[in-house]
């Protein structure tokens, strides 16, 4: 199958979310980065450049969108593949999803397997 692992940021504020995405995500042998909130997502692309990242939409300090926004306008992050995470599955977060930039857009509750697959296809994808 894939012979890489990824390096992954995932961003939420739900401490039980950012450990069952540790625990999906890992399973393919991925290595999680997981911050609880926008102000940290931002201080740990300050060092890292991940391979994907997985947004809350809905977070303290800063949002998703905003986040997404703010890495799609840096030279070092803007091919990143961001996947904004939210439990408003409505036109309104779609269009503001587009907006920002984001790649893809999955809603909560979210499903393992679908994750998994949708995480390791937008990277390879990038990566292509």
């Amino acid at each position: 199958m894939r012979d890489m692992a990824y390096t992954i940021l995932v961003a939420d504020d739900e401490p039980a979310i950012r450990t069952m995405l540790e625990v999906i995500l890992s399973a393919d042998g991925h290595e999680i980065v997981a911050v609880p909130d926008g102000k940290a997502t931002l201080d740990c692309l300050r060092e890292h450049t991940p391979d994907a990242m997985l947004l809350d939409v809905q977070m303290p300090q800063m949002n998703g969108f905003e986040i997404c926004s703010r890495v799609k306008r840096i030279k070092r992050l803007r091919h990143c593949p961001v996947m904004l995470m939210t439990a408003n599955d409505d036109d309104h977060t779609r269009d503001h999803a587009k907006l920002v930039g984001a790649d893809d857009i999955i809603y909560k509750p979210l499903s393992g397997k679908n994750l998994r697959g949708r995480v390791n296809t937008l990277i390879e994808a990038r990566r292509a």
